[in-house]
């Protein structure tokens, strides 16, 4: 497979594989159309019904309004096509993480003159500059609070250390030359250095890169306590691809952006300064998010002041559905990784693998698969889940499962579920806990027992045969054959 470590050198080869990949050259509208299109082909997730999972990504290559523009959606929106991406087996996608955060590779820097990203230079002083003309962000639906950047890697330094970290934020287009910024709450850690620099009463410069290679959107998804504040997500990207990412200074602001970029976003986020989040369309709606509902508005977000927008020629826009698979992709896969390097140091080799599924939109639930070998390894299971729980706030249920249950196959864990599990001895509730701010039933109008909004209820389903007694819960064994010997085209 060639090398493949910018976003359109993905899309190349993601063309010569089966499956994959669809362009149309029919004209969308960004309004609403285009991710009303790629909820059918290939959104899955926890989009509503119908949708289709492991679908192809698409890129539109005719974009109402963009003549000069393409956009591609689901890029990452199966397991499968981010095996491919990553030159790893869906399975063992998590490991190949957990390897690259243990093996960073810095970024590096290169000049502008070498930064395809910056092929083409719009400055917000150019007459008739307008941040809306120059990047074709979708509005997900009709109810939008405007056109959002979805996949946008906000890079920014901390003023008191000089360390860099780089994350993914809701990002609305307000006018020609402002774009609002949500912060989930709770210690991000663009917030973090945004809190410092409001103290100091000075702006804070970020670039957002947007279409950028798929392995650096996966490692800026990591969290603390994997990443704690001051680690450099783009050293684990360097990582996956076993190379150093390559960034080059902005032209307008005292910032580096990712140099092979298709958008750069050059702006800085004022000190002080909010604005109504709907302000343009008053629908009290934002735009979807990955739990499968639609956020509310808020009052007041921080603002961005856009100083420069930079393109490669013809430049594609990345984009993505907010419940989409490629939100499982992107949020699940590194929270994986954390879970087992975390249960690596607890528990050995005791958990054999981790899976956080599409229903849970990558950040609620986790399938954790186990071995038990020993009367010992009784109960070890259940402390796999509080190892799992007790570092990410955001898992509101995890699932234990045995080894011989293929944890990547939803039906085969409810079969175990409803074999292996009796809810009055095996559930285990954990109330009073942080979860987090988007899951809609933790919050006091819909459970009274939740003292505020985000503090709810978490659960141990303890799916796995008691050990002693295994022998009873045996499951069928077959003769093992090659079926390509019947069936020469067969496929796993």
């Amino acid at each position: 497979m060639g090398k493949s470590n910018d976003l359109r050198s993905v899309l190349e080869m993601l063309k010569g594989i089966e499956g994959q990949l669809v362009e149309t050259d029919v004209e969308v509208d960004p309004h609403a159309e285009l991710c009303g299109v790629y909820r059918y082909i290939g959104a899955g997730g926890t989009v509503m019904r119908p949708t289709r999972q492991n679908g192809p990504a698409m890129v539109f290559n005719n974009v109402k309004g963009h003549p000069d523009a393409r956009v591609a959606i689901g890029v990452l929106a199966s397991r499968e096509r981010v095996g491919y991406i990553l030159d790893e087996k869906p399975e063992r996608l998590g490991y190949r993480l957990m390897e690259a955060v243990s093996s960073p590779i810095p970024p590096t820097e290169i000049p502008n003159e070498k930064a395809v990203c910056q092929e083409i230079v719009h400055l917000s002083t150019d007459p008739g500059f307008d941040i809306r003309k120059l990047i074709p962000a979708p509005t997900n639906t009709e109810e939008d609070a405007g056109p959002y950047i979805t996949m946008g890697l906000c890079y920014a330094t901390d003023p008191e250390t000089g360390k860099k970290d780089i994350t993914i934020h809701r990002l609305c287009l307000q006018s020609k030359d402002t774009i609002s910024m949500y912060f989930v709450p709770g210690g991000r850690h663009l917030d973090i250095f945004r809190e410092k620099y409001e103290k100091l009463g000075k702006p804070m410069p970020i670039s957002i890169s947007i279409g950028v290679d798929p392995a650096i959107c996966i490692a800026s998804c990591f969290e603390s306590p994997t990443t704690p504040l001051g680690y450099d997500e783009l050293a684990c990207a360097g990582g996956l691809r076993r190379e150093a990412v390559e960034l080059t200074k902005c032209r307008t602001i005292d910032e580096l952006c990712i140099a092979n970029a298709e958008y750069v976003v050059e702006a800085e986020l004022m000190p002080g300064e909010f604005v109504r989040e709907d302000q343009n369309t008053n629908t009290g709606r934002a735009m979807p998010e990955f739990p499968g509902y639609i956020g509310a508005a808020l009052p007041e977000v921080p603002v961005l002041k856009v100083k420069a927008v930079t393109t490669r020629k013809n430049p594609i826009m990345q984009t993505v559905i907010g419940p989409s698979e490629e939100h499982v992709s992107m949020a699940g896969i590194p929270t994986e990784a954390s879970i087992l390097l975390m249960e690596k140091k607890a528990l050995n080799d005791f958990v054999q693998n981790v899976y956080c599924a599409p229903f849970g939109g990558g950040k609620y639930a986790a399938v954790i698969q186990v071995k038990k070998v020993a009367p010992i390894d009784e109960g070890k299971q259940r402390q796999a889940a509080l190892v799992a729980f007790a570092a990410f706030r955001e898992l509101k249920h995890c699932f234990l499962v045995d080894e011989d249950v293929d944890l990547f196959d939803i039906n085969d864990v409810n079969w175990a579920m409803t074999t292996r599990f009796q809810a009055d001895i095996d559930m285990i509730p954990i109330p009073g806990v942080r979860l987090h701010p988007l899951e809609p039933s933790s919050d006091p109008e819909y459970d009274p027992f939740c003292r505020h909004h985000g503090c709810a209820c978490k659960a141990i389903f303890d799916c796995t045969v008691p050990f002693d007694q295994k022998e009873r819960f045996k499951r069928c064994e077959f003769m093992e054959v090659d079926p390509a010997k019947w069936v020469p085209d067969y496929k796993a």
